[in-house]
């Protein structure tokens, strides 16, 4: 059975550090294409960073330098380290797979984590 399983999540100050992790199980990390995603209150989710089969990483323009997303294989373990929040990276975060039939991009995800909330405050 297919699983991922978020943890980390929290509440912080702004320009504080939290590291989420994603447990995975049912299938291997390293054959498949892994991001994050968030979700702020009355906005749709959207991409964070992904990171592929041979840990090539992706990430959106405006969090470049503040998260790093990394894989532990042998853990079969995702995590997003998360450095100087900011309020505006109040969201649930989600952890997902993508099997990269089309390659490793934003979208065609096919495993879903029940996320975890993060809460910066100013």
């Amino acid at each position: 059975q297919v699983q991922l399983v978020e943890s980390g999540g929290g509440s912080v100050q702004a320009g504080g550090s939290l590291k989420l992790s994603c447990a995975a199980s049912g299938f291997t990390v390293s054959t498949y294409c892994m991001g994050w995603f968030r979700q702020a209150p009355g906005r749709q989710r959207g991409p964070v960073a992904r990171i592929d089969r041979v840990n090539v990483t992706t990430y959106i323009d405006t969090l470049k330098g503040r998260f790093t997303i990394s894989k532990d294989n042998a853990k079969n373990i995702l995590s997003l380290q998360m450095n100087s929040l900011k309020p505006e990276d109040t969201a649930m975060y989600y952890c997902a797979a993508n099997p990269m039939w089309l390659g490793c991009d934003n979208e065609h995800y096919v495993y879903w984590g029940q996320g975890t909330q993060v809460t910066v405050s100013s």
